[in-house]
């Protein structure tokens, strides 16, 4: 666990936490931060997290703006870009279940409301659109790392 991050993995964080400020009020609820770890392969002990969260959350409000959730995330940020790669693979196989190389954006939709159900279609449409850059109507894995990472 590194204790400052790079540029990268600010971008990265940035564009995650982005996507789960879908009412782009600057804060999202603490229990969007679990998703989002998971969604990027890192690993964690809940309690540990909790006890971030908690720290990070003073006032009880059960949300956190973007330092706060940096100052969180960074405790189980994995510095090695083959592992982040390689998990980021997985995740990308279980979500393309015939393996054609691309999600579709229908699965896209349905995972995007799984990771919040408060979404509005009119968000939702605006997520999709920025992730699926060529307009394909699939996301194809580059993509998906993009969305991922902000590479």
């Amino acid at each position: 666990m590194s204790t400052t991050m790079d540029q990268e993995q600010v971008t990265m964080l940035r564009r995650a936490f982005s996507m789960f400020d879908s009412a782009k009020t600057g804060c999202i609820e603490r229990e969007k931060v679990h998703t989002i770890l998971n969604t990027m392969g890192q690993a964690f002990d809940d309690r540990e997290l909790d006890r971030y969260l908690t720290e990070q959350d003073l006032e009880g409000t059960g949300k956190l703006d973007f330092d706060a959730f940096c100052k969180v995330a960074i405790h189980f940020l994995d510095e090695d870009d083959e592992a982040l790669q390689k998990e980021l693979k997985a995740a990308f196989r279980l979500y393309d279940k015939e393996g054609n190389g691309y999600i579709p954006i229908s699965s896209l939709r349905e995972i995007l409301i799984a990771l919040d159900d408060q979404l509005t279609p009119d968000q939702l449409n605006e997520m999709i659109a920025e992730i699926d850059t060529d307009d394909s109507g699939t996301v194809d894995f580059d993509e998906f790392m993009e969305m991922m990472t902000g590479d």
